[in-house]
C-alpha cells in the first residue's frame, strides 16, 4: 500500500482497498457491501484481459468463489497479491499520470482512461511543474473536454488532480512512470481505482 500512502501525502484520494490472503479476509473486508477483487502481479499488467478481475461481488458465496478462482489463475504469476476494493460509483474512466522523459524531465499526462486510452488516444501532456493555467489548457486540449468535465462541473476537481500529480512527480524524481488508470470521474467527485508506480 506504499503507492496509496504516497497519493495520500499529496491529497489524492484512492478507493478503499485491502490486500486479502484468504476468502475469510475478503468477506470481512466486504462487510456486506459489494466489492471488486483483482490479482496484482508484475507478470500481468493487463488484469482485465487476463481474466484477473472480478466485479460487483455482493454475496458471500460469490466472494469465496471469486477468491478461489483468482487464486487458481494466479498460481502461474507468482509472486502475486489479491486486492479487494470497494465498488466505485459509476462515472467516466480517465487516466492521470506521468513519466520521466530523458530530454524534458518529468511530464504529466491526462486523458480518457480505461480501454479508451489506446482506442481514442485523447490525451494532453505538459512538463512539470504545471500551473493552474497549464492544467486548464490541458483540459481544453482534450476532444472529450465537455464529457470528462461534465460540462465544466468537474473542471476544478480535474485541475486540482493535475496540480497534485505534477507536484508528486516533481518532488519524487525516482519515479519513471505513474499511472492512475482508471480514475472514475463524476460531476461531484472521483475515485482513483488502479495505481501503478514504476521506479
Amino acid at each position: 500500500m506504499a503507492a496509496k500512502k504516497l497519493l495520500q501525502k499529496y491529497g489524492i484520494r484512492s478507493i478503499d482497498s485491502s490486500y486479502v490472503k484468504s476468502a475469510d479476509a475478503a468477506v470481512a473486508f466486504a462487510d456486506g457491501d459489494p466489492i471488486v477483487m483483482k490479482v496484482l502481479s508484475d507478470k500481468a499488467l493487463h488484469k482485465s484481459k487476463a481474466g484477473l478481475v472480478r466485479l460487483n461481488l455482493g454475496e458471500e458465496k460469490d466472494i469465496r468463489k471469486a477468491f478461489a478462482d483468482l487464486s487458481n489463475r494466479a498460481k502461474r504469476l507468482r509472486p502475486y497479491k489479491i486486492i479487494a476494493q470497494r465498488m466505485a460509483a459509476p462515472g467516466i474512466e480517465m487516466i492521470i499520470g506521468g513519466r520521466t522523459d530523458q530530454q524534458f524531465g518529468q511530464i504529466v499526462l491526462i486523458g480518457l482512461g480505461g480501454i479508451y486510452v489506446e482506442v481514442f488516444r485523447d490525451f494532453a501532456l505538459r512538463i512539470c511543474p504545471i500551473t493552474r493555467y497549464d492544467a486548464g489548457d490541458m483540459l481544453d486540449q482534450l476532444r472529450s473536454k465537455n464529457v470528462v468535465t461534465y460540462n465544466g462541473k468537474a473542471t476544478k476537481t480535474l485541475e486540482d488532480l493535475l496540480l497534485k500529480t505534477s507536484k508528486l512527480l516533481a518532488e519524487n524524481n525516482g519515479i519513471k512512470e505513474l499511472d492512475l488508470n482508471p480514475v472514475i470521474m463524476r460531476a461531484n467527485g472521483y475515485d482513483v481505482v488502479d495505481i501503478r508506480i514504476l521506479k
